[in-house]
């Protein structure tokens, strides 16, 4: 009994010093997971509902890695297989002077009426993505879904400084122009100081990036960073307000009789029965400095089919970029391109858009996906600057990543709304960037990415909202900027790049 008793004795003694060893190897395993940033974001994020396009970005993600290495590959472009996914890219209809370019004109008109195409899944359907920090519901084109919540986003190319990365503070010294004034260059449909709107928070902010400190913008110093170059802003609407944006930073909102405008010399003159010309540029005589914007929401050159026919169908010609770049490329030092918004089948019909690769109709069905198409042309057209730079040492190039829009409680066309007038969060964490596709298309290249997605992620106070000159009531615009605001941030980041 008394050898017996030893040995159990023993035994347990065994087990409780092997239970204890477990015991104090788990407790440092639990230590080093909570002290340690790289295992605690595998965690999932706490309370963060995002309701944003229902694009299948686990898979656009995937297509992505595939079109980038067929382009490294330099295969006949119609062997490309770009990203398969459905992409709800719904625009707005609350501008009539914003409405898509005519097939008669090739312009933008109030004519056509604005359409929207639901081709993916449920929008409403809420996802948890570890993106930024308490992020409340929001909106951006460039999808993520659940199942892409433990795989991390395209890599933004490592920087000295991730410009995209940092917070919102506030700043005595914002707006950087008046919101009354500006009326030589800002749509007052943009000018949310001129509606009934009554809060201005959204103005008092500014970017600040984490670990880095950019220069102050200020007009004379741009305009010395850019004495004896043009710089062109070549996309949408967003592209637009960019545009308005820069002209009213670097003149402070004052009129400035002096300025010309050049826009013959780019052929931005209005057609006949065209409600605009097709771009604007303008040129400051004291440093030679011009400023230029040309539509092109799309990317891609467009052409009629049968010129000969008034009623003709137009060639979208995937694989080429706008004629506009072809024609002026050499006349332009800092180029910045965008798109994103336009691509539904609702534009494209109106529009009498037919797809084209390789100089005929598109058979590709991959391509033929509103997603697919969109992010063909996007890895096409920086593909095709990557290929035209060696030609002009001086210029600078970027790809600006979508914008995002907030359309809480529906869509732009079945009551979506974003009266909001605080941030959702005030700090952007995420190293990557919130627009893979963007992301993707300028990796290895020398095209740059301006990456505004994620800071402008959460200001969804800062939309024309509701508001608007005449105070009519319809659609809420979450779309657009009100300006000053955001699109000025923008341009402070393009600044610190060029």
């Amino acid at each position: 009994m008394k050898g017996g008793g030893g040995y159990f004795y023993g035994l347990k003694m065994r087990q409780l010093s092997l239970f204890f060893i477990v015991f104090v190897c788990a407790s440092i395993v639990v230590w080093n997971w909570e002290k340690t940033p790289r295992l605690t974001t595998l965690l999932p994020p706490h309370d963060q509902t995002l309701h944003i396009f229902p694009d299948e970005l686990k898979r656009e993600r995937e297509h992505v890695t595939e079109v980038k290495q067929d382009f490294k590959e330099d295969k006949p472009v119609v062997n490309i297989l770009p990203p398969s996914l459905s992409t709800n890219t719904a625009s707005l209809n609350t501008r009539q002077d914003e409405s898509p370019t005519t097939h008669e004109n090739h312009h933008e008109s109030n004519a056509i009426i604005e359409k929207s195409i639901s081709e993916g899944d449920d929008d409403s359907k809420p996802f948890k993505p570890q993106l930024i920090a308490s992020v409340t519901s929001h909106t951006t084109e460039s999808a993520v879904t659940e199942e892409h919540i433990d795989t991390p986003m395209t890599n933004v190319e490592k920087q000295a400084c991730n410009l995209g990365k940092g917070k919102w503070i506030p700043a005595d010294n914002r707006p950087l122009y008046s919101g009354f004034g500006c009326k030589q260059w800002l749509s007052g449909m943009w000018a949310c100081r001129l509606t009934q709107r009554t809060d201005f928070g959204y103005e008092k902010l500014k970017w600040q990036p984490k670990d880095c400190k950019i220069d102050d913008f200020t007009g004379p110093e741009f305009l010395k960073r850019m004495q004896d170059k043009t710089l062109a802003f070549v996309g949408d609407s967003l592209g637009r307000q960019q545009f308005q944006s820069l002209m009213c930073m670097v003149t402070g909102g004052e009129e400035m009789p002096d300025v010309e405008d050049v826009g013959t010399e780019y052929g931005l003159i209005k057609a006949e029965g065209s409600t605009r010309p097709d771009g604007w540029a303008y040129r400051f005589p004291t440093t030679n400095t011009t400023i230029l914007y040309y539509w092109s929401a799309s990317l891609c050159d467009i052409q009629p089919v049968d010129p000969t026919n008034h009623a003709t169908d137009y060639a979208m010609h995937l694989d080429r970029p706008p004629a506009f770049l072809q024609h002026f490329l050499h006349k332009i030092n800092v180029l910045v391109l965008n798109t994103g918004h336009h691509w539904n089948r609702g534009k494209l019909n109106a529009n009498k858009w037919i797809m084209y690769v390789n100089g005929k109709p598109n058979t590709n069905r991959k391509i033929a996906d509103i997603g697919g198409a969109k992010n063909f042309t996007i890895y096409s057209v920086v593909r095709w600057v990557n290929s035209e730079l060696p030609k002009y040492p001086g210029l600078k190039a970027f790809l600006r990543s979508i914008s995002p829009r907030h359309f809480f409680n529906g869509e732009w066309n079945t009551g979506g709304t974003c009266d909001s007038t605080t941030p959702g969060t005030l700090e952007v964490v995420q190293e990557e960037s919130s627009d893979p596709v963007a992301a993707g298309a300028v990796k290895g290249t020398e095209v740059k990415l301006l990456d505004i997605t994620g800071l402008s992620l959460v200001r969804e106070e800062g939309h024309i909202s509701r508001y608007s000159m005449r105070a009519a009531p319809g659609t809420q615009d979450c779309l657009h900027w009100c300006l000053p605001g955001v699109p000025d941030t923008w341009n402070e980041i393009l600044f610190a790049q060029i």
